[in-house]
């Protein structure tokens, strides 16, 4: 397999010998956790999915040294196995929202940001400066046949963006060296694989122009891409302003469209003036937010590495799982911390936390500035960009097979059709038996005559779904939190459900299991399959909140 281009922006000082960036590291990093970070880049570049043997080719690492870099990770909740196959599990966006949550400016911004793409019927989003790149931390699209397919924490290379010459009229000269170099030692962005290659002989076009698209965008105050990523996505954007720092850009608000709606110069004429106002807003939204009240410190997050060390012995990498942890101490109002203030949440000890500092700064998921130390855009390069587009359905999936194998039942997911009628199955797994429940993905069923929709309805506001004069039904699903429906969708069916909420305790899907009324009685379903079904929603949920605490996941 050829190795990538390296280039000096996106990994370091030093382009490296090999993915896990050993190569100009400080004498004191922690190569475990080196290792560890090159594995989750490359199943992050794979679109979150690897086979051991591609992550063995990828990294360059030894297959024993792969073997426990993931058996790690999965201990954490971080990746699950599929026969062969490494997949990047939910759980892992914890890393990215530290992040998130640390900047605050998603939180904040993002209403505006959605307010304006409804507004406009555009695509709007907004992005952060990484060294000479740009990433998205917030995304507003419109679903069309033609539509934005970047996603939350893609990098793309300043040059060819909309965003980009805004964020170059604050580079020094060592970053406009920083940005030659990369362009000389990636001249067809083959590193940037959010946006397609450039072609061969294109790099006047864009680095021709780039100096002199800065200097319009100072005098200016915004900036355009007329089809530099590809052909037909024209952007304009405008910086918001960070209070207090002497008109420094926080970040920057873009309207992304295409050829087909709208050409440049109309983006220019017609849409900047809303796009300046939404802004504006924004600049508001920041200065007259107050900071976060600090709540508790965050403390011994480490704390569990050690049980697992002594579980699984040497399958267990611990410095891994320790460095890990400590991203996880920062947060919305924990965004600066001291050496001793990471040990103190981390639960490690100095010369430990120090250690893993000094590799993330080696890596650039980290900055220090003075005695303090930050999270960077890059901790987005952690697997945020393919679980950032990830669905309910998706995120049940593994956890209904394993549901299945524990209970030997077929187990789904449904959510409630907008008319409150019916549901509409989501995610399904069979069991293997000669006789069982046939339903598929897609199937729609009467929502009163089924546990899930009765689970459903239960939460459901008041009007939804059909009126039945047996309401006492879905006042005993809310109040036991499950609905057990016995042979009356069809004769020798017995069913049991429990919701599954999202982060403000909606309901937003149901969990079921069915089988054949001659394999459990009413009350085994609700002594020997309800605790099952329980553990299994907590499983999904969790996963859910962890996804879509900075971004959308759909129910269907």
């Amino acid at each position: 397999m050829p190795a990538k281009p390296m280039p000096e922006s996106q990994e370091g000082a030093a382009p490296p010998a090999d993915e896990s960036g050993q190569r100009g590291a400080p004498e004191e990093a922690v190569t475990p956790l080196m290792r560890g970070i090159a594995v989750l880049r490359e199943l992050t570049e794979a679109d979150g999915t690897l086979s051991l043997s591609g992550l063995e080719r990828a990294t360059g690492l030894a297959r024993s040294t792969v073997d426990r870099i993931t058996a790690t990770l999965a201990r954490m909740g971080y990746v699950r196995f599929d026969g062969r196959d490494v997949h990047l599990s939910p759980r892992l966006m914890e890393l990215g929202n530290a992040y998130m949550s640390a900047l605050r400016l998603p939180a904040l911004l993002a209403p505006h940001a959605d307010a304006l793409a409804d507004e406009l019927d555009e695509s709007v989003s907004l992005a952060v400066a990484d060294l000479d790149g740009i990433r998205f931390i917030h995304q507003a699209t419109r679903r069309r046949a033609m539509s934005l397919s970047f996603r939350i924490g893609d990098l793309l290379p300043a040059e060819r963006t909309a965003p980009g010459p805004l964020f170059a009229t604050e580079w020094t000269a060592t970053d406009w060296q920083r940005w030659r170099h990369r362009r000389a030692a990636d001249p067809r962005d083959l590193s940037f694989t959010a946006v397609p290659p450039r072609r061969s002989g294109a790099d006047a076009r864009y680095d021709e122009t780039f100096a002199r698209r800065t200097q319009e965008a100072s005098t200016n105050g915004w900036s355009l891409d007329d089809q530099l990523i590809e052909p037909g996505l024209v952007a304009i954007s405008v910086p918001v302003r960070a209070p207090g720092t002497g008109g420094r850009i926080a970040c920057v608000a873009s309207v992304v469209s295409h050829t087909s709606r709208h050409t440049a110069h109309h983006l220019r004429t017609a849409l900047l003036p809303r796009l300046r106002s939404a802004v504006r807003a924004m600049e508001r939204e920041l200065d007259n937010t107050p900071p976060p009240e600090p709540g508790p410190p965050a403390s011994d997050l480490a704390r569990w590495t050690g049980a697992s060390k002594q579980q699984l012995g040497r399958e267990f990498i611990e410095s891994l799982a320790r460095g890990l942890t400590v991203l996880t101490a920062f947060g919305e109002d924990r965004p600066e911390l001291t050496l001793t203030e990471v040990a103190r949440a981390t639960g490690l000890a100095r010369a430990t936390a120090r250690r893993a500092l000094i590799t993330y700064e080696h890596l650039g998921l980290v900055a220090q500035t003075g005695r303090t130390f930050t999270l960077t855009p890059r901790v987005l390069s952690l697997g945020f960009p393919p679980l950032s587009r990830t669905s309910l359905p998706e995120i049940a999936q593994p956890h209904l097979a394993d549901l299945t194998s524990r209970i030997h039942e077929s187990t789904a997911l449904a959510v409630l059709s907008e008319s409150g009628e019916e549901i509409q199955y989501t995610a399904r797994v069979a069991t293997a038996r000669v006789m069982s429940v046939n339903i598929t993905v897609g199937t729609r069923l009467p929502a009163y005559a089924t546990a899930l929709g009765r689970v459903l309805l239960a939460d459901a506001p008041a009007g939804t779904g059909p009126q039945t004069s047996d309401e006492g039904v879905l006042a005993s699903a809310r109040s036991r939190g499950y609905a057990l429906v016995d042979e009356e969708l069809e004769e020798g069916i017995r069913s049991i459900a429990v919701p599954i909420r999202d982060r403000s305790g909606r309901v937003v899907a149901a969990l079921n299991t069915a089988m054949h009324a001659s394999r459990h009685t009413p009350q085994e379903c609700v002594t020997d399959l309800l605790p099952e079904l329980t553990t299994t929603a907590t499983r999904i949920q969790t996963d859910l909140h962890t996804a879509s605490r900075f971004t959308r996941v759909p129910a269907s």
